[in-house]
């Protein structure tokens, strides 16, 4: 792999690289574009999530388009937990509405571990669902990035 192909920054993560690594896939998301998000991941990256097992950049990304398919006007905050060499947990939090108008929050933890590239190599993750309605919700930025004057997880109390 050549340097272009590295998403810094790369491990071992201190502090600071953990908190702009956890930022940039926040924002990645948050652009709900599948391609953008897949570059982040190794070519045969496995995922766990909630219970679906999968393998491979191809396999994610018409993953995420199904899922942002159906999880409409959604909107993400993630929140560093704890890293360490190689590895970064993230806690999570994202808003969205079905196609009928029916609004969950959906909590959850992530394990992320990269390989020498910078490239999320597993990633681990475990969500819970909760109906809310929509005088709950608590992210009203524009869709796209969060701006960094919002208030993240802990703030909102989260």
């Amino acid at each position: 792999m050549n340097k272009s192909n590295s998403r810094p920054p790369l491990p071992p993560f201190d502090y600071e690289s953990a908190i702009q690594k956890v930022r940039m896939a926040e924002d990645a998301w948050n652009t709900r574009n599948p391609q953008q998000v897949s570059l982040a991941y190794t070519m045969d990256s496995i995922r766990r999530n909630r219970s679906e097992f999968l393998s491979g950049r191809e396999v994610i990304v018409q993953f995420l388009t199904h899922k942002w398919l159906k999880e409409l006007d959604y909107r993400l905050i993630k929140e560093l937990w704890a890293f360490r060499d190689n590895r970064i947990a993230v806690r999570f939090a994202y808003a969205w509405h079905d196609d009928s108008g029916n609004w969950f929050r959906s909590y959850g933890n992530e394990n992320w571990e990269f390989d020498e590239h910078g490239l999320m190599r597993q990633r681990i993750a475990s969500i819970n669902d909760l109906p809310m309605q929509e005088s709950e919700r608590k992210y009203h930025w524009s869709l796209g990035r969060r701006p960094d004057d919002h208030p993240g997880l802990s703030n909102l109390n989260l």
